[in-house]
């Protein structure tokens, strides 16, 4: 199993280098789709882009396990296994430089979701990946005219254009995940979809019914929303609700708490459009009371200590 200091020891320098542009489908019900096609580049790119691998690398300081509600900043990365994404299949596709895996035309290029930077060192394999902008879309192109400026003027550029960034939005090597950009790493994971199914599975399941009149606000209230979905995966992995000890303290002590929950005379939660977000609050229990000030205060997430 690769660690963070595996990465951090890597010798990018003197790595194989490989580009692979890939594209992605999502069938309903399903895991995503990748295509994958390698692309020749040039000395001057494989340059750039192995800078763009050793500065990301270098930039993280610290590594934080991923959370479905963990967020990272700009000097530490999120950790997890390819086992619990979508990953492994990336990692599938972008295996084997062999001829009909090639990109020779400009058409198997464009519109690709995303790009892997894949460097060989040995036995020891690093990808970086990044989702692409709109200049790889076939459309950006049709509706838009691509210009430079020479000699004080400007003139149409008929060769197209596009830009490959110096950010990475995650790494892969062997089994472990290290997330630099977790909303565009779970786009690229369909990790949304995953939770989208996490929640419908979440409304099925009987203890979560029985601790509600009717959940047609909740589905109301979550929705497509991208954060909801994922504080409502969080509530089902934390299945606090299935806790008989839990849900009788939140009956007794919900004023206690500030938080604007209904109960029915049968002590179900009644569910609507304004008592929502208070109610995700308390499933996922992050709805905290400071021993020393006496203040209550709202968490993001929380480590217990």
């Amino acid at each position: 199993m690769a660690t963070f200091d595996d990465l951090r020891g890597f010798d990018v320098d003197g790595a194989e280098l490989t580009l692979w542009v890939v594209k992605k489908s999502t069938p309903a019900g399903k895991p995503p789709v990748f295509t994958a096609r390698y692309v020749d580049t040039t000395p001057e790119l494989d340059v750039e882009l192995r800078s763009a691998m050793r500065n990301e690398i270098g930039r993280i300081e610290e590594v934080q396990e991923y959370g479905l509600l963990t967020e990272n900043n700009e000097s530490s990365a999120l950790s997890i296994s390819t086992v619990e994404t979508h990953a492994g299949l990336i990692v599938e596709k972008t295996g084997e430089e062999t001829p009909q895996n090639k990109a020779d035309e400009l058409r198997k290029v464009q519109n690709s979701s995303f790009y892997v930077i894949k460097l060989v060192s040995g036995d020891a394999v690093v990808r970086g990946v990044r989702q692409t902008d709109p200049s790889w879309r076939v459309r950006r192109a049709v509706t838009a005219i691509s210009v430079f400026f020479s000699d004080e003027q400007l003139g149409i550029d008929t060769t197209p254009t596009l830009y490959i960034s110096h950010r990475v939005d995650f790494f892969v090597a062997d089994d472990l995940i290290l997330v630099l950009d977790k909303a565009r790493f779970e786009s690229v994971v369909s990790y949304k979809q995953a939770h989208k199914e996490d929640f419908s599975g979440l409304l099925q399941e009987p203890a979560f019914a029985d601790v509600f009149g009717e959940t047609g606000a909740l589905e109301s209230y979550v929705g497509e929303n991208k954060m909801q979905l994922r504080r409502a995966s969080a509530i089902r992995h934390k299945g606090h609700y299935k806790n008989p000890e839990f849900m009788a303290n939140l009956r007794a002590r919900y004023k206690e708490f500030r938080l604007e929950i209904e109960f029915d005379g049968d002590g179900r939660i009644v569910a609507t459009p304004e008592t929502c977000r208070d109610i995700f609050q308390a499933l996922l229990d992050h709805r905290l009371a400071s021993g020393f000030s006496q203040n209550v205060y709202d968490v993001p997430d929380v480590k217990r200590v």
